[in-house]
């Protein structure tokens, strides 16, 4: 069997580059696109408020749950084969949109589409990773794929906005379709087949394992928006975390007991690994929780409107844009594992600004925001090709997988807790928000949970990975 040869430059590896980048593309793309079209879609559809959650939702939860499995799947069978199927199901969804005349029949293909981005993402990673046999063009590939999909997240609302100008909301959906196109294109061209031994391995798939894990993660992932919906007082999200729980329980006895586990908890415990996964959730629920509280901050605390609000969130815009142009640089002196340590410190100095000082005026909010984008900008990228350094070649994309479960996970916590304790300290209307004094002390009190939780998170990740590798 031939050798396989490694691009030795990104231009050499353009096609591949820019089908994986598609990918990335369509995720961030996905939820952000859509949402400006959901009063739209509730008055053609006659949905409920309840019911358009899910038209997002259901998205979310499937993608979340099912990237685990599905990143299984893929170190067997094959990630170029099983990403390619991935994006052939994502243009059937899309195109199924023309044919949606009920609430309900959207949400089935949002839970399609959620299927796609599960069998697709995690590849993206991992078949960045395993292009290139140099870290500092693994590195720069993710930054390069990671840029895009965060040009996607950005442009995403007004793109929508304009489009519904002169098009039907369906249009927003059929957009995949082409970039589905681009992305079959230029990974069949650029992306080599997983043939060579070490490639994939041969285990037998842990069919009871993928089922707990979803679960687990599923109810995860509704524990929090329950809270935030139905109140702490409610026992549907108490029940809900129970579940959670017992299925995580489940699950972790059959990984240590199955002959042939989804996911090898040893190499979880690998310093790498979970330390790329502690930085990563770190990230993710104190980017949520961050945009989350500064959004109400903004058009409730300080009376801004929506148009003005969004225009306040701009630091963390241009800095998860323009951000990647520090990540090369600051690897280069550091390490990629001291990079992702320094990010991740940067996220929690973003929260504990905003916490002391971001009742003192916006340009506070403005440094905390940028922080935290900074912060998650090197994160997201080191992290996680630190996770992959850690795991065997042949189970890069559970790798990938895991690590964008733990920051979707970690978003869905991030959330929760910022609105639960919002809730709980400030009980009343929002609209009631501006100059009380309740109200920022409840969003201090969010942002100090933030804060305690994102530094729980970094020093375990630091401590993980300071242990030999």
């Amino acid at each position: 069997m031939r050798t396989r040869v490694h691009p030795r430059s990104l231009t050499e590896a353009w096609p591949a580059l820019t089908g994986l980048s598609a990918v990335f593309l369509f995720e961030m793309l996905d939820n952000s696109i859509l949402t400006v079209a959901l009063p739209t879609i509730g008055r053609e559809l006659s949905a409920s408020t309840t019911t358009l959650q899910w038209v997002t939702g259901a998205y979310s939860v499937v993608f979340g749950g099912l990237m685990p499995a599905a990143g299984a799947v893929a170190d067997r069978l094959g990630r170029r084969k099983v990403m390619l199927t991935g994006l052939v199901l994502l243009g059937v969804a899309s195109l199924a949109t023309m044919a949606v005349t009920a609430a309900w029949q959207l949400i089935a293909v949002r839970a399609l589409m959620g299927v796609a981005a599960a069998m697709t993402t995690p590849g993206s990673l991992a078949l960045a990773f395993r292009l290139f046999d140099e870290d500092g063009l693994r590195v720069r590939a993710t930054t390069l794929i990671s840029t895009v999909g965060l040009v996607g997240l950005a442009v995403g609302p007004t793109t929508g906005g304009l489009v519904l100008g002169f098009a039907p909301w369906q249009a927003l959906l059929l957009i995949n379709v082409p970039v589905a196109a681009l992305a079959f294109l230029g990974i069949r061209a650029g992306i080599p087949t997983d043939d060579h031994p070490a490639d994939l391995h041969r285990d037998p798939i842990d069919v009871a394992g993928a089922l707990l894990g979803t679960a687990t993660i599923v109810l995860t992932l509704l524990a929090p928006t329950q809270f935030v919906e139905a109140g702490i007082a409610s026992a549907l999200p108490w029940g809900t975390t129970a579940a959670a729980l017992l299925a995580g329980t489940c699950f972790v006895l059959r990984e240590k007991t199955a002959r042939n586990p989804l996911i090898d908890l040893k190499l979880i415990a690998e310093p790498l690994v979970s330390s790329g996964l502690a930085l990563k959730a770190a990230a993710g629920s104190a980017t949520a929780g961050l945009s989350y509280l500064v959004t109400l901050h903004l058009q409730f605390g300080l009376g801004w409107a929506p148009a003005r609000a969004a225009l306040g969130m701009l630091p963390q815009v241009v800095v998860l844009i323009a951000g990647g142009a520090l990540i090369t640089p600051l690897i280069t002196r550091a390490g990629l594992t001291k990079a992702a340590w320094l990010g991740a410190v940067a996220v929690v100095c973003g929260l504990a600004v905003y916490t002391a000082f971001g009742r003192l005026g916006y340009v506070w909010i403005a440094v905390a925001l940028a922080l935290v984008a900074a912060g998650m900008r090197v994160v997201g990228v080191v992290a996680g090709t630190n996770v992959m350094r850690g795991l065997p070649s042949n189970r890069t994309t559970i790798g990938a997988a895991l690590a964008d479960t733990a920051g979707e996970v970690a978003t869905g916590i991030g959330l929760a807790l910022s609105g639960t304790i919002l809730a709980l300290v400030f009980p009343g209307a929002l609209t009631g928000a501006r100059e009380s004094a309740d109200f920022q002390e409840a969003i201090t009190y969010a942002g100090l949970a933030l804060t305690l939780l994102s530094a729980t998170l970094v020093g375990v990740g630091i401590l993980r990975g300071r242990r030999p590798e």
